[in-house]
């Protein structure tokens, strides 16, 4: 609903702040509170410092971070990787096949995560594929998980290409080959980045289907942050949380400053 006066704009903001600060600011500013403490039984926490950030830098807890950021970068390679191919080939499809594949797809984002990582468990979990007790089973795991994220931005990107490039190579003679690594591959750039970036931070905060296959040699940070808080070290987890938040910002920092400038190219 639009808003033309002076005064109803200004209503109209301050609800949306305060909207912003109880919904998003508040929880995640409370997060980094508890995460800075060593005690909090009052109002605001006390004991503040680094404490807990150490113990989660130290030891399992980092093996975790470097779990949950190997499996976030294979998943999300695998994924673009897949989700882009499958684009480019339903693009070329009949109507009728672009749908189908659509909705395969999509069939992850539809049902709960839970139900994925039980199916991938039943599915690699005996011969002839056998990924039960390994790293493999939560990299493909993660992978169907975010596979329909990157998959939707890229059709879509390709959906809003200019098809006059494409023709105007092929009337010059360029085989399928060189039009789709010299055209259409380098305008999808910023596309790819985006579905990189998506599928990333998806990753890295997947927990629902992680619970269901993961084994003990591979538990990424959601996992150790689950495990903290079941056992009472609240604190523990919030500077798990912080860190997760913090390290997926920054590699989407870095994912974003590389399709800046793709975009640029």
């Amino acid at each position: 609903m639009l808003v033309w006066t002076r005064r109803g704009r200004a209503v109209v903001l301050a609800v949306f702040a305060v909207v912003v600060l109880v919904v998003f600011a508040a929880p995640i500013a409370t997060v980094v509170a508890a995460a800075l403490a060593g005690r909090w039984t009052g109002a605001l926490p006390s004991e503040l410092g680094l404490g807990n950030f150490r113990h989660e830098l130290s030891g399992e807890q980092a093996a975790s971070l470097s779990v949950s950021l190997q499996t976030a970068l294979l998943a999300g390679a695998i994924s673009l990787i897949l989700g882009t191919w499958a684009a480019l080939a339903a693009r070329e499809a009949p109507a009728w096949w672009r749908r189908v594949t659509d909705a395969v797809f999509h069939l992850p984002v539809a049902v709960p995560s839970v139900a994925i990582g039980l199916g991938v468990l039943i599915a690699f979990n005996q011969r002839p594929i056998l990924l039960g007790g390994t790293k493999w089973i939560v990299i493909v795991a993660h992978s169907v998980l975010v596979l329909a994220y990157a998959f939707s931005a890229v059709a879509a990107a390709l959906d809003r290409l200019d098809p006059s490039f494409r023709q105007a190579a092929e009337s010059l003679g360029a085989s399928p080959a060189r039009v789709l690594t010299r055209i259409t591959l380098p305008l999808l750039l910023p596309a790819l980045g985006a579905a990189a970036g998506l599928a990333i931070a998806l990753s890295m905060g997947e927990l629902g289907a992680t619970v269901m296959v993961y084994p003990a040699t591979w538990k990424t940070l959601p996992i150790s942050i689950f495990a903290d808080t079941d056992r009472g070290r609240v604190f523990d987890a919030a500077a798990g949380t912080t860190l997760l938040v913090a390290v997926t910002l920054v590699v989407l920092l870095i994912l974003g400053r590389v399709r800046g400038r793709a975009v640029l190219r």
